[in-house]
């Protein structure tokens, strides 16, 4: 008992250290959701662990209600995690977060598929995560990183990084500027689609050139095509 009081303690102090907005335990005590679903989630992972799962499932429901905010009965909750205003925030089942996590409203730590097994990222310590930011699939976002506002980040982020971005990318890493000189390095979808249409094409622009041209009008097609190539490389 004396060990949960303890815990409720460290949480309320948490709160007061990291948000100026907090005037007093009481208010801290009354008026912090990220606060009430985080002694809510303990309750229900306790359940989860011993087998209880559709209740501890059923009760996470009605504490997302409550709340705004959804945290699986599975997922592991580090100690001194402070989500702030918290609306919105997703935390999946087999996601991990470490020691001294900070996010805020609309985070989601989610999957990427139907796979089974481990499928939630890991957060470890002393990361911070912005508004709207999400973190997908089975990676990790190591110690003392920056997720920026509204990026999303599906790879394994290295310790003591800002990523920024959609796709997230890093910008700085152990407190230098990442300087990105090839915009292909971002990891773009949309570029990397364009890029294997540009390849595509360039094979038939070869075969083509291999093909006798019986006019000259034939022959400015094909010079048209190239520069449609080139054009196309140069965007990408």
């Amino acid at each position: 008992m004396r060990g949960f009081f303890a815990s409720i303690r460290e949480d309320m102090a948490t709160v007061l250290e990291r948000d100026p907005a907090a005037k007093s335990r009481l208010e801290v005590l009354l008026c912090y959701p990220g606060l009430h679903a985080l002694w809510f989630h303990r309750t229900h992972h306790w359940l989860w662990e011993h087998g209880y799962l559709l209740l501890a499932r059923w009760l996470s429901q009605v504490a997302r209600l409550l709340t705004g905010i959804e945290i699986h009965p599975g997922a592991t909750l580090g100690r001194r995690l402070f989500i702030d205003h918290g609306m919105g925030v997703v935390i999946g089942e087999t996601a991990v977060v470490g020691d001294d996590v900070t996010m805020y409203q609309g985070v989601t730590l989610g999957g990427t598929g139907k796979e089974h097994g481990k499928r939630h990222p890991t957060i470890l310590d002393k990361v911070v995560i912005g508004g709207g930011a999400k973190v997908l699939g089975n990676i990790t976002v190591g110690t003392n990183c920056r997720i920026g506002a509204g990026s999303v980040v599906l790879r394994s982020v290295p310790d003591h990084s800002t990523v920024v971005g959609v796709p997230g990318h890093i910008v700085f890493r152990n407190g230098e500027r990442v300087v990105i000189t090839d915009p292909k390095l971002i990891n773009d979808p949309l570029s990397e689609a364009l890029s294997a249409v540009a390849t595509e094409v360039k094979k038939l622009s070869h075969r083509l050139d291999k093909l006798e041209h019986p006019d000259a009008e034939a022959a400015t097609s094909a010079a048209y095509l190239r520069h449609i190539i080139d054009d196309i490389d140069y965007q990408i």
